[in-house]
Formats: C-alpha cells, structure tokens, sequence
C-alpha cells in the first residue's frame, strides 16, 4: 500500500528543513565549496539562495525575520557584482530578486532596493544593446545572452516580477520577440539554435550546436516569460507571434502520444536532418531540461494564446510522468534544477493555476519521496540543488500558497 503525507507532514518537514539551515556560521560544515555558486551574492549555491528560504517562510508566518535578515545579510557581504557577469542568479540582480520580496512584505529594504534597482537596470540596457548588436550581423546567439540562468529570459522574469509594464521590462520583451524572428538559414534552424555545447561552450560533440527546449538555458524560459508577459495584458508588438513561433517549433519536435506527450531536452543538427528523436532521448523530468519546466511553459503559452489544447497537452504531460514510477525512478535527487523539488513545484503551479484536481491528487505522493530523500546524510544546503530548494517547494505545497512577488519567479515558473 503507498502511503501520502498530508498538508501538515509536509509543512513539518518544510520546517525541519528550514530550521537545519537558521545558522549562516554552520550550513556549511565543512567549508563553502568552491567557485561562483557558492559566492553569498550567488542565489544557486550561496546565501542569497537560503535568504530566499527563509524570506518566503517568513512572508507567509511561517519563520521569523530575523532569520531571513541574518540570511539577507549575509547575502551582500562583500563586493556586489554588477558587471557582465552578473544576472539573476549572481550579483545585483539575483539581490534585487531576493530583496524585492523581503521589502514586499516589510518595507524595510527600500535604499538597498533602489540601489540595486539602478545596478540591475544598468546591467540590463547593456545586456540588451549587446545581444541587439549580435541580431544586426545575423549570428546565432551564445546560450547566456538569453537563457534564464546567465540571460535575458532570467532578466526578463525578474523585471516583470519587480516592475510590471515599465519600459525596461517592455525593452527586454521586444528583445525576446525580436529573438524569436527568423533569421536567413538554409537548413531552417530557428533563431534561437546555439552554434555551442549544452554547456555553452564550443563542443566536439556539437559541430553545428544544438537546439535547447528547458527552461534553464533553452527557448522554454523564453516561452514561459513571453506568456507570462501576455496574461498580465502587456501590449508589446509582436509579443502574440513570438509565442506561436516558439510554440510550433515545439510541437514540430513532440513526442509521445496524446496520453503521455514530452519534449526533447535539447536536439542537435543530426537530428534535424533526419527529423527524429529516438524514445531514449527522453529527458528526465528535471525543471532543467524536462517535463517540470517544458510542460508548464506550454501550460502558460496555452492560457495566454487561449488555446485549451495546449493547456489539456501540457496537464496530461505532466499528469503521466507524476503517475509513472520509471519516471520518479529516473529523478532520485532532491533540487528544484535537477530533482524531485522542481517536479513538485512546477506540477503544483500547473495543479493551482488551472485548478487540475488530477495533478493535485498525485503530489503528495512525489512529497514523500522527496521527504524521504531529504533525510539522507550529506545533503547539501544550497538552493538550486540541495535542501534549500527542496525546503521552499514543500513549504509551498504545505501551505499550499505561494504569494506575489512569487519566488519562483527566478525558475520561470510563476
């Protein structure tokens, strides 16, 4: 017999959780690892991330704010990048995303606010008068001038989270339509197709690059954003038709039937060329590449184009993989980028946003395996890949609420 946790079992682990991670001095016991992630601007890896853990219990009565400053202030220790290598996961915008939602429901973070306001703004305008200048000369892009994690789509989600239809946020949009117009190309490559590796870097085994569908470096992040962009009735030119464009090439590529649809997790020009996707190309339903992220960005593309097919193709990709034990099988960790955590708040979002009492019934049973999971030894604290993540999507289920400024505003979800 399977066993589900109820509402409270959750909330209770969400908070064991929490609770491990109150203390800046000791989330790290043996040492911060290495690298930018783990940098305190960094909301993947550093404190900035468990900030946001603890703003977000602290928003909705769970936790306390002396908690989330101690978290908050820790996060801008130190030099603040606002340089080129800032983007909403690092630096003054990733600080903007995470303080704009501790001033939501305080007010006491105004100045620091408008500080880092300005550096995002800045930050943004270059960004988009150098991905701009690429568009003139016809190259294909580099992953990080528009993906969510180092790009424009993150940018973008962050800018219409914090500033609705002010002309930065409009700027970005026209952008990511402009992205989306095709570009001369004999072998009808859409404009987004990378000329690199999924790492961003030129690959041998890449020659041509590849064409990316997740929502952490592909066109889902732009997909989501876009109709997002459209359901707060944002009248941007072109907007509607940059959805559609993204939305055929992703039909163009769906696999599976109408009872189980998924999507590649990227396709390279090999693929292309012979028009197929073998069944063992399926991705994991990680938020990164696969059916966590790239259902609810056909979900969103659905409500905004109202086009109830692609709302009920989405639900049922969704629906399929939450109801296959291979599939939970294939995603044994706990994060929002690569685990059970990202399945679990994406198919929450879908279940709440079009009220699918189906979705909803199956994710107490994803809760308990990721309870389960989380109780292992050594797992990390970090936000995007360990128990802060893991902390913030069970919260969210167990309160079932998540309120505006949404904090998974940053994984495009909401």
């Amino acid at each position: 017999m399977t066993v589900t946790v109820t509402a409270p079992a959750v909330l209770t682990a969400a908070c064991t959780l929490a609770q491990s991670l109150t203390d800046p001095a000791a989330a790290w016991p043996k040492g911060r690892p290495d690298g930018w992630r783990a940098w305190p601007q960094s909301l993947a890896g550093g404190a900035a991330g468990i900030a946001l853990l603890h703003i977000e219990r602290a928003r909705t009565g769970h936790g306390d704010w002396d908690t989330a400053h101690r978290w908050l202030a820790e996060s801008v220790r130190g030099d603040i990048s606002a340089a080129f290598n800032a983007n909403l996961y690092f630096g003054a915008p990733a600080l903007a995303f995470l303080v704009h939602r501790a001033d939501s429901a305080t007010g006491r973070y105004r100045r620091m606010l408008q500080r880092l306001d300005t550096a995002t703004e800045s930050l943004t305008r270059a960004r988009l008068a150098q991905a701009h200048q690429r568009l003139a000369t016809g190259e294909q892009p580099p992953m990080e001038e528009f993906d969510v994690i180092r790009g424009l789509a993150g940018l973008g989600a962050h800018h219409l989270s914090r500033h609705g239809d002010a002309e930065i946020t409009a700027a970005v949009l026209a952008y990511l339509v402009r992205l989306t117009e095709p570009l001369p190309d004999p072998a009808g490559l859409p404009p987004w197709w990378m000329n690199v590796g999924t790492t961003g870097e030129l690959h041998p085994d890449y020659p041509r690059g590849h064409g990316n569908f997740g929502l952490a470096h592909g066109v889902g992040a732009v997909l989501a954003v876009m109709s997002q962009a459209l359901l707060r009735g944002l009248d941007v030119p072109g907007l509607t038709g940059a959805v559609e464009r993204v939305c055929a090439w992703m039909d163009q590529w769906r696999q599976g039937d109408e009872s189980c649809p998924w999507w590649p997790g990227l396709i390279d020009h090999e693929q292309v060329a012979n028009g197929t996707v073998e069944p063992d190309l399926r991705p994991r339903a990680s938020w990164c590449y696969g059916v966590s992220g790239t259902a609810r960005a056909q979900q969103l593309a659905g409500l905004a184009l109202r086009d109830p097919g692609r709302v009920r193709t989405a639900e049922r990709a969704v629906l399929a993989t939450l109801r296959d034990p291979y599939q939970l099988g294939r995603l044994p960790e706990i994060g929002l980028c690569h685990g059970m955590a990202g399945l679990l708040q994406a198919a929450w979002r879908m279940a709440a946003e079009t009220g699918n009492t189906r979705i909803a019934a199956e994710l107490p049973h994803l809760a308990n395996r990721l309870i389960t999971a989380a109780k292992r030894p050594s797992q990390e604290p970090e936000l995007l890949d360990g128990a802060a993540g893991a902390a913030l999507a069970l919260h969210t289920l167990g309160t079932n609420h998540a309120p505006a400024p949404h904090w998974d505003t940053f994984l495009a979800l909401a």
